[in-house]
Formats: C-alpha cells, structure tokens, sequence
C-alpha cells in the first residue's frame, strides 16, 4: 500500500511537471452546418470533433484527476460567424447544485467557463460561465483588474440536465471577442469547471495557483483557419419613461437615446453613450461623514463600469467624478441662500480601447457635461438670480500600455478636465511599471505622477506623487515593501480620487498560506504588517502602525478569521483639526474576527464583530461594532439576506465646529444602526424580481463641555466653549431610507424590459437623544420620494440585421 501511494504521488508529481510544461492544444474543425444551441448534443459535428478532457483540480487541492463518473468532455467547432462549444460534464444529477440567479451573478451553482485568449499573451483573457441552471456570466480578465463582470456580451446558450450529468452547448459570435485577420492563428484556450458543492474546481490544462496569474497556464487552440472579424456595430436603443412623487408635487418626463458599440478596427472598439440615461442606477449607500475627508460612493452607472481596464492604470479615473455635484463656489451675501443641483447632467461619453497583437493597449475617454445653474434667493426681498455653479466641462483620458512576457506592462496614463470660463482646469500624467521576473515569482511596481491644476485666478499649482513597491509573490511565504509619497500640491481630484495629499509612508507586510488541504482545513493564511507615516512637508512623524490577521476555510466550507492593529505611542493627525495642526492620541488597539458559514446550506450565516480602545491618561474611548447576517435560500429562485449592523463609538473626539476661526473639538457617544434586505425570486434566467432595501439611523451625543486644540496637539477645555456658545447645536440624528423594486424580462438576446420603484426618505436634525422607534416616526415624518421608472432596451446587430435583410430581399425576388 505505501508503495502504491509513492507510485501515485510521483506520477502526479510528473503529470503535473509534464503539462506545465507543455501545454495541451486541441484542434477545432469547421463545420457547414452550425449546431442548434438547445444542450443536446445530437449534432453531427460533435460525432467527428476533437475532445478535450482530462481535467486537473487546483483548488482547493492541485493535481486530483476526476473519476470516470464526474469526467468533463469538451468539443468545439466553428464557422464564419461564430466559436461553437459542447461539453457534457459527468456528475450525479441530484447532487448538481442549481440555483437560479441574475446575470452575472454566482449563486450556489455548478458551472463552466469557457476562457478564449485571441491574442494568447496570458494577459487578455474573454470569459464565457455557463451555470448548471442555465444563467450566463461573462468577464473581461487580466492580471492588473482581475476578473470585471461588469463586461457584458451577447451570446447563446443552454443547459439540460441528464440522468448521468448535465450538457451544454453555447454559441460565441465573432462580435464579442476581438482578434486580428490572420492566416492559421493560435488562440489561447482554458476550460474550467466547478462543484459548487465542494467548492472544488477544475481545469483542462493545469494550473499552478502558487505562482504567476492564471493566463500563463492556458492551452492553445488550432485549426481556426479562414476566419474574418466582423463589422462590429451594436446598437442599443433605449426609452425610459419617469414619474416622480415628492411632497405633494408629481411629474413625469420620457428619455431617449442609444448606446453604441462600434469596431474601428480589427482590435479596436468604440463605445459611445448618447444621451444617456442612469435613471435606474442603483441607490447610494449614503452615512453621515464626521471625518475631514469626502464620502465616495462606488459606480453604478454600467456606462462607466465596463470595459474600463485600461483607464484604471495609475489609479487615476474616479468616474463618478462625471455628473457629480458642481464645483463652483458662489460667494452669498449674509442674506442670501443657494439652491444648486446634486448633480450635473451627462451630454454624452465615449470610450475607444483595444490592443493589438504584440501588446500594444491604446485607451482614449472623453465626456462632456452640461453648463449647470444654481438659483440664489434674497431672503429679505425674495428675490432670486441664477449663477453657474459648474460650466460647461470636457473630461478626457489617454492611455499607451505595453503588455510583455505574459505577466509584465509599462504605462502612461494623462487626465485632463477643461472647463469653461475663470472655473478651475486640471492635468495629471503618471508612467507605472508592473514587472514580474521570469519565474513569477518577484513583482516590481513604480509609479510616478504628476498634477497641475490651473486656478484661473490665482498660480497654477504643479504637484507630484510616486509609489514603489517590490516583493515576492510566488510560494507559501511571501513577502513586499511598499513605499507612498505626494507633496502638498498633488491634486488629482477632478477626475481621479484622492482623500488627502502630503505623506510620505514606508509599508513592510509578510503573510504565509497553504494551497493544499492540510488536517480540517482546505486553506489558511496568515500575515503580519507593520507601516510608517510622515508627512512630506514638514518632515514630521504622523503614525506607526503594526498588526496582523488570520483567515481560514475548513473542508466543510465554513470560514472564519481574526485580525489585530496596533497604534503603539503618541499618534499624530494632522487633518482632524481642518486646519493643518496636528491633533495626538495614543495608544490605540482594535481587534476583531469573523465566522461566514457554508453559503451551500439552505440557512447560512455571516457574523462580524470588533472592538477597539486607547490607553491614554484621560480618555475613555470604547469603539464597538457587531453585524450579523442570516441568509436563507428558500428554493433554488427565491433567496433573501438580511443584514443588520451595530456601531458604538463612545467617548470618541473629534472636531464639531469653527468658531473664529477657530476649530473646536467636542467629546462624543455616536450609535450606528444599520439594517439591509436583499431578496431575488428568479422565475427563470430571462425574469427576474429584486428587493433591495436600507435603513441607516446615525446619533451624535456631544458632552456640554467643548475642547480647543493647542499648538501642542492637546486639547483644553480653558477656553470656556459649550454645546451652548459654539452656535449651531452639534448634536445629529441622521437617519436614510430606500427602497428598490425591480422586474426585469430579458425579451429576446441583449434587449431588456425594466421596471423600478423606488422609495427614499431622509432625515437630519439634532434630536440626539431620541430613541430607535422615535427617530424612525421622525423619518416618516418626512415627505417620501417615490419614483416609478420604466426602460425599453433593444440589442441590433448589423451582421444580424443585414443578413435578414439579405434573406428578405432574396425572398422577395
């Protein structure tokens, strides 16, 4: 028995050294007839086809081959329009897991990925995920975005469960992939599938998770001989029909426009958005933002979320930036109060990117916003003027990206917003290697940037910022250094994000981790980390940081984790005051874990809890927050998950006004609770209904007694400030509310029918000591914002559209 075990290891051992080496090609036949997409492999062209098969685990466990009754069989074949795929993928069909979901979206499902690299530099990677249920997902993948869902392409597909597996067969125009004309090309090429139930998955040629990304281990895919890319031209007409409720007043309003994508070139596209419409962009997950910093919120708008790999290099595009809140500032009389707009509305916005055969990535965006009016009211004659709060602007991005050996790239990247009249303009270049050695295994990054923004009126200001960060990347141990600087002029914030400039910070950080099961577990890791701050004018200390943390998944899926922060010593913030003087604290530690059951049972369970404290003569702060997070899929169509957070912050310190000038600090208790649903009932892949729902109540209980900071960084209370002479009362109760409610009916390929109502509330005063049911009959108190929207949205390919034509016309005559 020993021997044989010996035997088998080092035949996995050479099986695995052999293909990683060599990579396995399958051979694609052409085909007259193209194969009805219906799961059932019936057609004759799959009889002849070349199978791919033999697939090898790499997660959690590398090298296990399958067993004749779970094996996976692949065929391709193709025409002049498109990729065919079969694969039939052997398994117990009870034990097949099928839940149904929105696009996109992995649910608790077996699947398989199609993965097509036209290009096959291991950098470029097109995926295609079929579920067992039948709902598709699509990526565009690279080693610098890792996976972007938020890439959708029009294509077919279908499933059908059998009593020994399940099939598939699914169709990939040419429309969707971009690939040069060229004679007996060489694609790269993977298969992967996955038992959701052992969360183990498989690859048609092996994968070594341990070192260099997942593109370096593809196969190759030959025979693809006389095929031609296409016109690419989409089309994609859209109406949307509006009506909105607020405090008595309704009104309605119906937008058109169209999305256009367009193939300049073999490998290059234009994406373009007329007159566009976000009206049915999902809902901001707004809190109340006490520190000195800007509140962001994460891109909803699919426009400016797909396909935007290349101008994410440097870190420099926020596109919410586009169609935000206007930037002017309006001087007012004492008498005067502004009604401005939340918002600035998007003429239209264009994107052009590709890359073509040796590497070569070239990304131009550009956007253009509406000259935008706030109205100014006299509030002692009533009379009213308007001034622009923001003019008409013009956002603009230019990237050149150079991909090589598979793993490494060189870039620079320029953002530039002009606006017109005396509003302020801004310019920011950065260049950024990624290098990776040879072996995979060493990672070398440099960035170097530079801003300028032309304030009209006043000197233009030039700042800059550089980042370097060097380690090992490969292995169990792994280990980096990292070090962030930008002066006191570094200013990316009209086009990119930037919480605050001058630092000038050094980062050590080590981890180790397993990628094979070991006892209980299927994997762990564990890392420590340890980070020095300053700012970089004046050279001062501002922070030192140390902690680490540990994650694990047992091999009954369940995981859980700690983690531990250290701020050892006086601490310096130099940004709380607002005004540029450094505040200390000392001593702080926060500590914390988490436990996420096996999302695979019907009832699972998330639970997150933390706690932080200092230990500072004089203070009294005790930070504590607990979430807790049932989720419970009542079939494989209906599933809700509810979330509710606890956040407790007392005797925390921080600024609460500017008396004179002067900042004033104020000791406080602040309550946070925060509760969520979301909810699916999936009728079908094509018809889905969704719940998202938020309630967010947020309370700031100041002391009586307020502080002004000293030179020193200490705080005094000697200078006689209260709740009472400060002015406004700082005390808040904030609290939000949204609802959304959605349909969606996927009609035909790439067209949409969309319904949305949508319900909000939101309250702001200082009635600090109210109660949770108190505040939320304050909040109801409020007027609602009701909206009903409707959208019509049509996919017209040209190729389709001429080719009906063509049948037409032949029909006719």
């Amino acid at each position: 028995m020993q021997f044989r075990s010996v035997l088998v290891v080092l035949f996995s051992l050479f099986f695995l050294h052999t293909y990683a080496q060599e990579k396995k090609q399958l051979n694609i036949t052409r085909t007259k007839n193209a194969p009805k997409i219906d799961g059932i492999l019936d057609d004759a062209i799959w009889a002849d086809s070349e199978t791919a098969t033999d697939f090898i685990q790499f997660t959690p466990e590398m090298g296990v081959s399958l067993p004749k009754s779970q094996r996976t069989e692949v065929k391709m074949t193709y025409d002049d329009d498109a990729i065919y795929i079969a694969a039939y993928l052997y398994d117990d069909p009870k034990d097949i897991m099928k839940q149904l979901t929105a696009r996109d979206n992995f649910g608790q499902t077996d699947f398989f990925t199609l993965v097509l690299n036209p290009n096959n530099d291991a950098q470029n990677d097109t995926q295609f995920i079929v579920f067992s249920s039948g709902v598709q997902a699509d990526a565009i993948a690279s080693p610098s975005i890792g996976e972007d869902f938020s890439w959708n392409a029009v294509w077919e597909s279908s499933v059908k469960i059998n009593d020994d597996g399940w099939s598939l067969e699914m169709k990939i125009p040419y429309r969707t992939l971009r690939f040069d004309n060229q004679e007996a090309p060489t694609w790269g090429l993977q298969f992967h599938r996955q038992f959701r139930r052992f969360r183990s998955q498989y690859s048609w040629n092996p994968i070594d998770v341990t070192k260099g990304n997942v593109g370096l281990y593809h196969g190759e895919l030959k025979g693809l001989d006389g095929i031609t890319p296409p016109t690419r031209l989409i089309l994609y007409p859209f109406a949307t029909g509006i009506v909105n409720s607020f405090d008595g007043v309704t009104d309605s309003k119906a937008t058109f426009g169209m999305d256009v994508k367009y193939g300049i070139t073999e490998n290059f596209t234009l994406d373009a958005t007329l007159v566009p419409d976000f009206s049915q962009a999902g809902f901001d997950n707004v809190v109340l933002n006490l520190g000195p910093f800007e509140q962001t919120f994460s891109e909803q708008r699919q426009f400016f979320t797909e396909g935007v790999d290349l101008f994410s290099k440097g870190g420099l595009f926020f596109s919410r930036r586009i169609g935000s809140a206007p930037s002017g500032d309006i001087e007012l009389e004492d008498n005067e109060t502004l009604d401005s707009p939340n918002e600035v509305k998007v003429l239209n916005a264009l994107k052009i990117s590709g890359r073509t055969k040796d590497g070569w990535g070239i990304g131009v965006f550009n956007a253009i916003t509406e000259t935008t009016k706030g109205r100014i009211t006299n509030e002692d004659t009533g009379e009213t003027r308007e001034e622009v709060v923001e003019p008409f602007a013009n956002y603009n991005i230019l990237v050149v990206d150079k991909q090589f050996r598979g793993n490494s790239s060189i870039s620079l990247i320029n953002t530039n917003v002009l606006r017109e009249g005396s509003f302020r303009d801004a310019n920011v270049t950065a260049a950024r290697a990624d290098i990776i050695n040879k072996k995979n295994t060493f990672r070398y990054v440099a960035e170097a940037k530079v801003s300028h923004v032309n304030y009209q009126n006043e000197d233009a200001e030039l700042g800059a910022s550089t980042f370097l960060f060097l380690g090992k990347v490969a292995g169990n141990f792994r280990y980096s250094f990292d070090h962030r600087f930008a002066d006191t002029k570094y200013e990316i914030n009209d086009l990119g994000l930037q919480f605050r400039n001058n630092f000038n910070n050094f980062g050590i950080d080590a981890s180790y981790e397993i990628f094979e099961p070991k006892g209980k577990l299927n994997s762990y890791r564990v890392n420590t980390f340890a980070n020095y701050r300053r700012l970089a004018n004046p050279g001062v200390f501002t922070g030192f940081n140390i902690g680490g943390g540990y994650r694990a998944t047992t091999t009954k899926l369940d995981a859980y984790g700690f983690r531990l922060n250290v701020e050892p010593g006086q601490q310096n913030d130099y940004f709380e005051s607002r005004d540029g003087r450094r505040f200390i604290y000392e001593n702080f530690l926060s500590t914390g874990f988490w436990v996420s059951s096996n999302y695979n049972r019907v009832f699972a369970i998330d639970i997150r809890a933390n706690i932080g404290t200092l230990f500072e003569d004089g203070r009294d702060l005790f930070n504590y927050d607990f979430t807790i997070s049932p989720r419970v899929r009542f079939s494989d169509k209906f599933l809700m998950v509810y979330r509710i957070n606890f956040n407790h912050r007392n005797g925390d310190r921080g600024y609460a006004a500017e008396v004179d000038e002067v900042p004033v600090f104020g000791e406080r208790n602040r309550q946070i609770v925060t509760n969520s649903i979301s909810a699916n009932y999936t009728f079908n892949p094509f018809n889905v209904l969704a719940l998202t729902f938020r309630h967010y109540w947020d309370t700031v209980d100041y002391d009586y007694d307020m502080f002004t900071l000293q030179d020193n960084g200490r705080l005094t209370t000697n200078t006689g400030f209260n709740r009472d002479n400060i002015g406004d009362d700082p005390n808040i109760n904030f609290s939000t509310w949204n609802i959304d409610l959605s349909y969606s009916w996927q009609f035909a390929q790439g067209s949409f029918l969309t319904a949305l109502y949508r319900n909000s509330l939101i309250n702001f005063d200082n009635l600090s000591q109210e109660s949770y049911g108190q505040s939320l009959n304050q909040l109801f108190d409020q007027p609602i914002q009701n909206t009903f929207s409707l959208r019509l949205q049509y996919f017209i390919d040209y190729n389709d559209a001429k080719h009906l034509i063509q049948g037409k016309n032949k029909t006719d005559s």
